[in-house]
């Protein structure tokens, strides 16, 4: 779909870089930030951070995004500690900075510095970290599902109601890429999908993006699982996605959260051996305890996800949910002994 565009300078160096080996994309950010223990006064920026310019009434506690705005020197730091544990992509904090997502809080006006202030923290982290081992590393603009679905309805009694249209979507999705562009990300990554729906409205949105900007840059697809059914929430497949979304030749296609690495095996395995790309994957800390905590450790996680590489069914692998930098450390040491997937050739 982006084929009569120029590729960006950073898509032409990930793909050298992923022909050499398996690249290591970072881990949780909910759970980093959850550890600093970060109060009402902390978000809005009214404690010791920056006062964010755009006003809201409501509670802002748990807007994880809007600490881009507030507490942009902690957010950075712990891009920065993905980046130093082995991390060569790093994703900006912008998982729900859509304006669809920020409307709980009441704050659709921030999204556009979000987004752009989302990718500049990151870089100014990864710059950090290249400053001192000289590794290039990559900025991947998140770009979450929404809190809501275009293919179900939210209302039992209503089987025809639908609380978003594919237009809203794309509408919120470009404003999102568009400010991730302008940021300075390198790639964009449309991530947690369970609904392809939703994932075509980004697809459509980042391209638009791209088309704006004059450059195409790598595409990053990653559906998630929700349930025993090896299906997304709306009810496909891994082959049923895979094929719902290859029009937009993604950079990687793969699959994230929901699941720990030894419950996503088959399913990354089903999508490897359809996918004519590279994959990627970026499982869980396992699985939440009745805690809604993730107990696995980083040598169980990063031992798991070497048996992805070592069946030869990844090019990029990470954390999700419960991921520390301890996790992404010991997952790049596990696999660096590994070569990356070779993608196959379908007429």
């Amino acid at each position: 779909m982006t084929g009569r565009l120029p590729p960006s300078p950073a898509f032409e160096a990930l793909n050298r870089a992923a022909a050499e080996r398996i690249l290591i994309l970072d881990g949780a950010m909910g759970t980093q930030i959850q550890n600093l223990g970060l109060g009402e006064d902390d978000y809005t920026g009214h404690g010791s951070g920056h006062v964010c310019r755009h006003h809201s009434d409501h509670p802002q506690k748990g807007n994880n995004d809007l600490l881009i705005l507030t507490q942009p020197e902690a957010v950075e730091e712990i891009h920065y500690r993905y980046a130093m544990a082995g991390a060569d992509i790093v994703e900006t904090n912008t998982f729900s900075s859509t304006t669809i997502a920020q409307a709980d809080y009441a704050l659709e006006a921030a999204v556009h510095d979000l987004n752009v202030e989302g990718a500049r923290v990151v870089r100014r982290a990864l710059d950090r970290a290249t400053a001192q081992d000289g590794k290039p590393r990559w900025v991947a603009g998140a770009l979450g599902p929404t809190n809501r679905t275009a293919s179900i309805s939210p209302d039992v009694n209503n089987p025809g109601f639908r609380a978003v249209t594919f237009e809203e979507l794309r509408v919120a999705y470009l404003q999102q890429a568009t400010g991730l562009i302008a940021g300075g990300a390198d790639i964009l990554l449309i991530e947690t999908i369970f609904d392809t729906l939703n994932a075509k409205a980004a697809i459509f949105a980042c391209i638009e993006a791209m088309e704006a900007h004059g450059r195409a840059l790598p595409l990053m697809i990653s559906g998630t699982i929700t349930d025993a059914s090896g299906r997304t929430l709306s009810g496909q497949t891994p082959t049923a996605f895979w094929h719902s979304v290859r029009h937009a030749n993604p950079w990687t296609v793969g699959l994230n959260c929901a699941l720990g690495a030894e419950a996503m095996r088959p399913h990354l395995a089903e999508m490897a051996g359809v996918a004519d790309t590279l994959i990627c994957a970026y499982p869980n800390a396992g699985l939440p305890n009745a805690f809604g905590e993730y107990d696995e450790g980083p040598d169980d996680t990063a031992r798991q996800v070497a048996e992805f590489a070592r069946e030869g069914l990844v090019n990029v692998v990470g954390g999700c949910c419960g991921t520390t930098p301890d996790h992404i450390r010991a997952i790049a040491e596990a696999v660096a002994q590994f070569s990356p997937r070779k993608v196959p050739e379908y007429a």
